[in-house]
């Protein structure tokens, strides 16, 4: 069972390669399960779930599990004069 879903904030871990863009945020848009990995596209990736997540910026690529960790975007909430995940 993969560890995140469609819509999913998450961080791309500080030590992937930065073609992936360490420390970014990113929404999780689609999700591909081992069993769902079908090509030869997919046999470049170890085993396990890989995602394909989307920045802010609207650039998207495909990540293996290892490489990502949960994640929260900050929004400034004025009431409470600081930022609140969400």
């Amino acid at each position: 069972m993969p560890t995140f879903t469609f819509d999913d904030t998450v961080r791309v871990r500080e030590d992937a390669p930065v073609e992936l863009r360490p420390g970014v945020l990113a929404s999780v848009v689609m999700v591909f399960t081992e069993e769902e990995r079908i090509g030869d596209y997919f046999k470049t990736f170890p085993p396990g779930t890989v995602y394909s997540i989307e920045f802010e910026d609207g650039t998207s690529v495909e990540i293996h599990e290892s490489l990502v960790e949960k994640g929260a975007f900050r929004v400034y909430s004025p009431s409470a004069g600081n930022a609140a995940s969400r």
